[in-house]
């Protein structure tokens, strides 16, 4: 009796442990409206450290302090606290850094809550700063830009592997093509497979069908895809989101009006 309590008892314990948690909601509150985001369970270090970063206030009176036009609304930065108007608002002072948390199933469709991060020059490994973030307003593409942009990144990269693992043998497999057709179709498959392997694990572009239904009907900024970390998403107030990324903005993308930000956890 006491073996069958054991064993139903870790039964009952994977059973739980093997259940998703519950997802996690952040209300972000500003002076034109409320924007309630969803944070995701794959990107959990961001999570777990954006909601610490709300439940210490963190974000409470910082700005949506950069709006771009057809691309993002960023806010966060605590040199945006009290800033004067017109004044320039750099990262902050008291950056959180973590590792990125790259999720392929996780993209820039409108309405993506992402982290920011220091340029590639000197930020090697993109590392995110979760100190602030950015909301993706983008625009809608066409399945024609889509695809114009799948080429331009893809085709350099065959390019190349063809000039690594085709062109030093060519004059050989020339040759060999006219006096052994067999060993010259044998060589051939080789490096085929070897330019097809290369590409596979390449950073090739290719957007999945649930990527390209997004960027076409919602919209979004595809070109930022695999850079930066999308660790949630806006369930409530897309409409909030177009009225700040409307607003008249200085030379450094800054509104003219303030738009500060509350932050709190929230239930679903």
């Amino acid at each position: 009796m006491k073996r069958l309590f054991y064993l139903l008892t870790m039964l009952w314990g994977m059973s739980v442990s093997a259940q998703s948690p519950t997802d996690d909601y952040v209300l972000i509150a500003t002076n034109l409206g409320n924007i309630k985001v969803r944070l995701y369970n794959d990107t959990p270090f961001h999570r777990d450290r954006f909601l610490q970063l709300v439940e210490k206030k963190h974000f409470d009176g910082t700005l949506f302090y950069r709006v771009v036009k057809n691309f993002v609304i960023q806010g966060g930065s605590s040199d945006s606290r009290n800033a004067a108007p017109g004044q320039h608002i750099g990262y902050g002072t008291d950056a959180e850094i973590i590792s990125s948390e790259f999720v392929k199933t996780r993209f820039h469709k409108k309405g993506a809550l992402c982290a920011p991060r220091q340029p590639e020059a000197i930020n090697h490994f993109k590392m995110s700063d979760v100190s602030q973030f950015y909301i993706v307003k983008g625009r809608k593409y066409t399945t024609q830009e889509l695809d114009l942009m799948e080429k331009a990144r893809n085709n350099p990269i065959m390019i190349d592997l063809k000039r690594k693992h085709y062109l030093p043998y060519k004059e050989e497999l020339d040759q060999l093509k006219a006096s052994d057709p067999a060993e010259f179709n044998k060589r051939l498959r080789a490096i085929k497979q070897q330019i097809d392997f290369d590409y596979s694990v390449s950073r090739k572009l290719e957007f999945t069908p649930e990527q390209r239904h997004a960027y076409t009907t919602v919209g979004g900024c595809p070109d930022l895809d695999g850079d930066y970390t999308v660790f949630g998403e806006v369930v409530e107030g897309l409409d909030v989101v177009d009225k700040i990324a409307v607003l008249q903005t200085d030379k450094n993308d800054r509104p003219l009006k303030d738009v500060k930000i509350t932050m709190s956890v929230v239930a679903k």
